[in-house]
This record gives C-alpha cells, structure tokens and sequence, in this order.
C-alpha cells in the first residue's frame, strides 16, 4: 500500500515532544520479530523510538505510555492477527487516535500479516475478539465501540500493507523506516520558523548548497568572518539537528581550533572514527588508518561538521586531502574564521560566505532595530528585499546603534 502522510490540522498544541516515534503492537505477534527489527531500522536512522520496554521499575504502565504516545511526533501501528484481542493495545490506539485529532500527530498503520478490511470491518480474528469484548464490557458498550471507531479509522489511512507478502520483511522495514524519515524531516521543516527569518534563509542556502540529493560525496566550507563563534555555533549546531538523520553516521568536531592546539590532529581523528565507526576505545597513532578501516568508512553515508577550523592541516587530516574516504552521499561541513583556510580545502563554488553585512543585519532582527534603518545609517549595505520588507519595531532607532 502507498504511504502518505496521515497528520491534521493541530487544534492545540502538543506537549514538549521527547520522542520522534512511538510503536503501537501486540507484544505476543511482533515484539522479538517484526517490532523489533523495526525499531532497529529506526534507531541506524537515527530515530529515537519509544516501545513499551522503555518503563521503568515502579512506572504506572497506562499513564506512562499515554504519555509517552503525547510526547511522540509520529505513531506507528502494527496491527497483527491478535492485536485486538489486547485491550491495552485498542487503548493505545484510541489515545493515538485522539492524539492525531487534537495535535495532528502523523499516523502510519502497518497491516502485519493481516489484510486492511479485516482490521476495518473487524472480521476473522477481530470479529472473534470483539465478540469476547462485548460479553466482557457488556455495561460498557460505549468504550467498545470507540475501540471500533479507532479501528476503522486507522485503517482508512493510508500505511503499509504486509498481508500478501509480496517482497522480504527486510524490504518493508527499509522502506517504513525511509517513509518515517521523509516524514520527520518535512514536519522538522518547520523548525526554522523559531529562528529569525535572517537564520532561516542562511540554513536553506547552506542545505541547497550541500546538494543532499546527489550521491556525489561533497565538503563545504562555511565563512563567518569577524562575527566569530556565536555564528559557528548556532549555524553548524542547526545544520547538523537538522542534517543526521539523513546519514547512518554522524560526527560534531566542536572548537577544532582549540582541541588541536591542545591534543593534535591525531587525536581529532580519533575522536571521528570513534563517532563514526561507534567504537569507543578506537585509537590510531600511525600517519594512515588501516586499509579494512578505510573499507568501512567508504561503505558508510556520514555527516561530518568540523566547527571553528584555524588551520588547513586540521581539515584535511581529517576528511579533505584523501587519507580518509566516506561513502556515496556523504557530506562535510568546515565553518572557519579564517579568510584564507577555504581557498586551500574546498573548491570555489562550494563555499559559503557569511559575511560583515549578513552579521549586521541579524544582529538588527534580533534587537529589534528597523532594518531600513540601518540601511539608511549605512547607505554602502546591500539590503535584500525580504529583510527590508519586515516591519519597524518600535523598540530602537539606528540613532541607539
């Protein structure tokens, strides 16, 4: 079955959100098959997934995980044969169900093993365990047929459907996990809308600059100039929240000015294969790496930002001159203080310049200074025409620069 996405216009706003999934199932069907393999998936990806072996000792069971389902972007559900016959699990559903209704919270059914009319129209296995539902909570009729409402909801949405097994269970996991994906990034989109308009248009720049959709590997080189840390920081920590969960593995080399001058290169290196090949106690005091661990990392799509790189020799010891090769779609990403460090590491079209004039402007947004203002204190600043159309705020004049 196609997957699309299954969201609706929020009508409140949803609590602080901790978890990009949350995995609705009958733990007797799928938790040590499918479910888990799942969740695997989800976790190369980068995704952080809630399952219901996360409670801890103690943990109330029926809040905790109506909680956790609040606090979750998307809900996935793996409806089996048995699923129904668990009322925790109709439970869950029709919390999700509310969630989607009231937050539009993305929902992706996945039909394990069981075709969607079944779930829709409570037939075979679910006609068998509604009709126990009925006898049971025969004072309470309402509640099952809400159950029944949740169901058919949930199977009029568009999912995934495993019931003819026409491909490999691997196949279906893979192509879930990727439709998570793409769903997450385009709700993160969204995400800009907490930076100032300025940020917002810089970060689009910088990602359209990276070419995310090539399978070419690329290395850009991020210039702040005189603005220093505080733009290194907010833009390389943004772009790399925003870039890691599309790569199987990603490294953050913070102030590699600093740990340089302190440790070496050496030891930057280290610090990245530990990262990206996940092995904590990983150390490398020779020149090169070793010819199996440059296999792995050219089988590897990383993320790789360098943040606040003084010096030539730190970049391309670590990624730029050819010692170390990643795989197809990588990408790595220098921000630099130093005029003259781009020229050497990356090629022309493949920098991007933040400049005196860009530091200025953002530092206007977001004191509330009128940018027409500065425009007019400084006659020489190319303005662009989105930020000259924002609206004066009245809090200061170009007078109190």
């Amino acid at each position: 079955m196609a997957s699309s996405s299954s969201s609706s216009s929020s009508s409140s706003n949803p609590p602080p959100q901790k978890y990009d999934v949350f995995i609705s199932f009958r733990g007797a069907d799928t938790r040590d098959t499918f479910t888990s393999h799942l969740k695997a998936a989800l976790g190369r990806k980068k995704i952080e997934t809630y399952m219901d072996d996360k409670l801890g000792m103690g943990d109330k069971i029926g809040p905790a995980l109506l909680q956790a389902i609040e606090k979750s972007k998307v809900s996935l559900i793996v409806f089996s044969k048995n699923y129904a016959f668990s009322t925790w699990c109709l439970d869950e559903l029709a919390h999700i169900s509310e969630c989607k209704k009231r937050y539009g919270q993305i929902v992706i059914p996945i039909f394990y093993g069981i075709d969607p009319s079944q779930v829709r129209k409570q037939q075979d296995s679910y006609a068998v365990a509604f009709a126990q539902l009925e006898e049971r909570f025969e004072d309470n009729m309402d509640k099952v047929l809400m159950w029944r409402n949740a169901l058919k909801e949930a199977a009029d949405m568009s999912g995934f459907d495993n019931s003819k097994r026409t491909g490999t269970e691997a196949d279906l996991i893979e192509k879930i996990a990727e439709d998570v994906l793409t769903k997450l990034n385009r709700a993160s989109s969204s995400d800009l809308k907490d930076l100032d308009q300025f940020y917002s248009r810089k970060i689009e720049e910088i990602e359209s600059l990276l070419g995310l959709n090539s399978p070419d590997v690329c290395t850009v080189c991020i210039y702040v100039g005189i603005w220093g840390k505080s733009w290194l920081a907010t833009l390389g920590d943004v772009l790399f929240h925003r870039l890691s969960c599309q790569f199987e593995a990603t490294c953050f080399l913070a102030d590699v000015k600093g740990v340089s001058k302190s440790h070496g290169p050496k030891h930057l290196r280290n610090l990245l294969l530990r990262d990206i090949l996940k092995e904590k106690d990983l150390s490398i005091d020779t020149k090169n790496v070793s010819p199996f661990i440059q296999e792995r990392l050219s089988r590897t799509k990383v993320l790789i930002i360098l943040d606040d790189v003084n010096d030539s020799s730190q970049s391309e010891y670590q990624a730029c001159a050819g010692r170390l090769k990643f795989g197809p779609g990588s990408r790595i990403i220098i921000t630099t203080r130093d005029r003259s460090l781009h020229k050497k590491t990356v090629h022309h079209d493949k920098i991007y310049k933040f400049g005196h004039k860009d530091g200025l402007i953002s530092w206007a947004l977001k004191i509330g200074v009128p940018v027409r203002d500065i425009a007019a204190a400084l006659p020489a600043l190319y303005v662009p025409q989105w930020a000259s159309d924002q609206p004066a705020q009245p809090s200061h004049s170009a007078g109190q620069l």
